[in-house]
């Protein structure tokens, strides 16, 4: 059963770097948290690396640039892994052709500036859906709409047999008091109408490969027996975690506050029976990251 902790301190010091997401343990889409800021900087003071590890479609410049706009100082971590990265990687070795289809806002278009770290990467021809060789999901066109809207596309798309590279896997995000659909709703959706995704954020392993390489390119190799995974998703962070044989520390006040009954900390009882519905077994739990 989870451990329920008062603060991040009480158990860092058997860890030698964290994997921490992003939206719901950090910030909340709008602005910093400031106590899991001074968290992750006592953290760092004391010889720890923090990767963030988030499953932003944005390649990792463009995550920098959104952390300074919330007021996430760069003393709050040593890398980032993202979602965007991974998924852009493979993209450009060719996982869905090089004639695709797009899903996402105008902002979201960097997704297919080129990668560096590829020595011979293919190019990628941005086309209608009637042309496509496959689909490049970031994220819903409009985030508040129902996942639903996107069946007629689907249903064609599927009859052709493209596959559906998912930026972004998970399912909602709360920007600020708002909640948002996410590439995973929609990667979802075309998986239950028979067609195919491919994933690269948590709780996937391509994502947690990245992760390791930016760590390593630190200078350190650190064994998974000392990391710790953050997050506020059960089905991506945990899991993921989980899946990679990791300890995790779960954000009950997050995505599933109501579900914990979160205040302060989350009621035991509550947590409890939350984890047992969705099978996860985080190692630890803390309300929020402080």
């Amino acid at each position: 059963m989870t451990r329920i902790v008062e603060t991040l301190a009480e158990i860092s010091p058997n860890y030698d770097a964290l994997f921490v997401d992003l939206w719901g343990c950090v910030h909340n889409g709008v602005t910093a948290f400031p106590d899991a800021v001074a968290a992750l900087q006592t953290y760092r003071k004391s010889g720890g690396k923090v990767v963030l590890v988030t499953n932003s479609p944005r390649p990792r410049a463009g995550v920098v640039k959104q952390l300074s706009h919330f007021g996430v100082p760069d003393d709050a971590w040593d890398t980032i892994a993202t979602s965007g990265d991974s998924a852009r990687a493979a993209m450009f070795l060719g996982a869905v052709g090089n004639k695709v289809w797009f899903i996402g806002q105008p902002g979201e278009e960097k997704f297919f500036q080129p990668l560096s770290l590829l020595d011979d990467p293919m190019e990628i021809t941005q086309v209608p859906l009637d042309q496509a060789e496959g689909i490049v999901c970031t994220g819903p066109v409009d985030p508040m709409a129902d996942p639903a809207v996107m069946r007629p596309q689907f249903l064609y798309a599927k009859q052709k047999g493209l596959k559906l590279l998912c930026a972004n896997p998970d399912i909602v995000v709360d920007r600020g008091e708002k909640r948002e659909w996410c590439a995973g709703a929609l990667a979802a959706l075309y998986t239950e109408m028979g067609g195919e995704s491919l994933y690269f954020g948590k709780p996937h392993p391509p994502i947690y490969d990245l992760a390791r390489r930016r760590l390593s390119a630190l200078g350190t190799d650190i064994p998974n027996d000392r990391i710790l995974c953050i997050g506020d998703g059960v089905l991506t962070d945990i899991a993921g975690a989980m899946g990679e044989d990791i300890d995790s520390l779960f954000i009950s006040g997050g995505l599933a506050a109501l579900e914990t009954k979160t205040g302060t900390q989350p009621d035991a009882d509550a947590l409890s029976d939350y984890l047992e519905r969705e099978k996860s077994s985080p190692t630890f739990t803390i309300g929020f990251l402080r």
